[in-house]
C-alpha cells in the first residue's frame, strides 16, 4: 500500500470565486449547496481559483438568473488542490483550482474581466451535459 503524500500548496492568491449570487463584502461562502454541474450532489467543499478567467467561467456556468460576478476571496482555513482537475485531467494544477471545507471570506469584487462568448458558454454546457451522460464521469466531492 502506498503512503499518501501530503499536499503542500504554495499559491498565495489572490483567490477568486465565480457565481451569480449577489453577496456583500465580508460575507462567507460555505459548502453545503447543490453543485452547479450535478444538482443531485450537495457539495462538501467550496471551490475557488487563483485565475480570474477561471472564476469568470464558473460565474458564466453558475445556476441562477443573476448577473455574473467574480468575488475576491480569502480562505478562512486549510485548502487543497481541486482533485476534479488536478492530475485527474491536467498534470499538476495549471488551473490553480482549489477547494476547502472552511468558508471563504469575500473581501472584494472584480468588475472587469474577459467574459466568455455565448458560443463558448453553449459549448461548455454541451460538454457538461455529455459528462453527465457518461456513467464513468465522476465528480470528487
Amino acid at each position: 500500500m502506498e503512503d499518501k503524500k501530503e499536499q503542500y500548496i504554495t499559491d498565495h492568491g489572490p483567490f477568486y470565486h465565480g457565481t451569480k449570487a449577489d453577496l456583500k463584502i465580508g460575507s462567507l461562502l460555505t459548502a453545503g449547496f447543490e453543485s452547479n454541474y450535478y444538482p443531485e450532489i450537495m457539495m462538501n467543499h467550496i471551490y475557488f481559483t487563483a485565475l480570474q478567467n477561471g472564476a469568470g467561467l464558473a460565474a458564466a456556468l453558475a445556476k441562477g438568473k443573476g448577473r455574473e460576478r467574480i468575488y475576491i476571496v480569502e480562505p478562512t482555513g486549510a485548502f487543497e488542490n481541486d482533485p476534479n482537475v488536478t492530475d485527474k485531467k491536467f498534470p499538476g494544477n495549471p488551473t490553480r483550482s482549489y477547494r476547502s471545507t472552511a468558508p471563504l471570506k469575500i473581501v472584494g469584487e472584480v468588475t472587469d474581466w474577459i467574459r466568455i462568448s455565448d458560443d463558448e458558454r453553449q459549448n461548455w454546457k454541451e460538454r457538461i451535459a455529455a459528462l453527465r451522460e457518461n456513467p464513468d464521469a465522476e465528480i470528487i466531492n
